[in-house]
């Protein structure tokens, strides 16, 4: 049983989630030689003021 977690900003609507997991697990059941309904995705939101790259978070970013 693969488990993919995913953690990204949070924002996306359920949606862009629902459309990701589909094509995430479509990839893993083909490449992983498993059943698509055996294929866990779990999302993760991350505020921007706990999560940093290279030492700046990103809430601290300009655009």
């Amino acid at each position: 049983m693969p488990t993919i977690r995913v953690e990204l900003f949070e924002g996306r609507t359920p949606e862009q989630k629902k459309d990701f997991a589909v094509a995430v697990t479509e990839v893993a059941a083909r490449t992983l030689g498993a059943k698509p309904e055996s294929v866990d995705v779990i999302f993760v939101d991350v505020k921007k003021t706990e999560w940093a790259t290279g030492g700046v978070f990103w809430s601290e970013r300009t655009q």
